[in-house]
């Protein structure tokens, strides 16, 4: 299995590693689109025989079946958010040529055709089981007030949930283009606060000796690629990040990618540990279905602006940016 926290770690599986990655951010890129294993190997300049041995080894999973189950679990979600699409639509979205193509891959996978799941949607790993989470229908209240700033006419809404004191500003803005270098971690990561100390340490080890870390332009992130509703827990993926200049080049392990710059949700949070999957709910569950906008297909991610450790309650001061797109 691709395990980037191993120790002492060889320069030529460094070099591996960081082959694979540009292999994966490919295929997140173009889901849409006809990919095939050539294509593909040669991004990770490997043969394509050799490609289709070493992509199972890293991640577990063939390549058919990889970028199977990303289309199947991002057309999952499309079926529930984006509900002025057909289901058609929402097939050719994700690289399926007919209607009975989409239909026959979705069924086979979930179990169930696109529109009994549309009506019906099962949120679990591989649709075997209802979760308790189901991100198609609020589980929560909440209480939604909007205002619009008369001189900046940007929209801020503040949302509180009701039998919970989560509260948070959302903020619909423009966000710029930003530069990361990343680690990758693949497998479960939920609660584990030494794993992102772990994968953040990694990061400044590599960063700080070039110079890099500059606070408070330096940002922290989380990216993550994975809805952990669907996703079974090792298969996971989150990147690890920090900003860095336009010069920088990846470096082994350490990958570099691209932010895209778009509209975004920001919203912003003070909360404790156990508290992210509130937050994450508070944004797509309370605030997204009464806010004019609807997901856009950019990855999400988190942006981290305290040591926790130096808070006096112990909380995490972070924005969730939420990539979005008008109804």
């Amino acid at each position: 299995m691709f395990n980037l926290n191993e120790k002492n770690v060889s320069p030529q599986r460094r070099e591996y590693i960081a082959r694979i990655n540009r292999a994966l951010d490919y295929i997140e890129t173009r889901l849409a689109e006809p990919l095939t294993l050539a294509e593909i190997a040669s991004t990770a300049n490997f043969s394509e025989f050799h490609f289709a041995r070493l992509f199972k080894a890293f991640i577990g999973e063939s390549l058919y079946q990889y970028v199977l189950r990303l289309r199947m679990e991002r057309s999952a979600l499309a079926l529930c958010k984006r509900q002025e699409q057909s289901v058609m639509e929402i097939g050719f979205d994700y690289g399926y040529t007919s209607p009975s193509a989409f239909s026959k891959a979705f069924k086979s996978f979930f179990g169930v055709s696109p529109s009994e799941w549309r009506e019906n949607p099962i949120f679990s790993k591989n649709g075997k089981e209802n979760s308790k989470n189901d991100e198609c229908s609020a589980q929560k209240s909440y209480n939604i007030a909007r205002v619009i700033n008369a001189v900046s006419t940007k929209q801020i809404w503040s949302l509180k949930m009701e039998n919970n004191s989560l509260a948070v500003k959302v903020e619909v803005r423009y966000v710029e283009a930003m530069k990361v270098a990343y680690v990758r971690h693949i497998g479960p990561y939920k609660g584990d606060e030494k794993l992102f100390e772990g994968l953040f340490g990694k990061l400044f080890g590599w960063a700080g000796p070039r110079g890099m870390i500059r606070f408070p332009e330096t940002k922290m992130l989380t990216i993550y690629h994975d809805n952990p509703e669907l996703v079974e827990d090792d298969k996971l993926r989150i990147s690890v990040c920090i900003t860095v200049p336009d010069s920088a080049k990846a470096d082994g392990e350490i990958g570099i990618m691209n932010i895209p710059e778009g509209k975004y949700a920001v919203a912003d949070f003070e909360i404790l540990p156990t508290q992210y999957g509130d937050a994450w709910e508070a944004v797509y569950s309370g605030w997204l279905p009464e806010s004019g906008y609807v997901p856009d297909d950019r990855l999400c991610f988190e942006m981290y602006h305290n040591d926790p450790k130096t808070h006096p309650d112990g909380k995490h001061i972070v924005s969730i940016f939420a990539p979005v797109k008008p109804l």
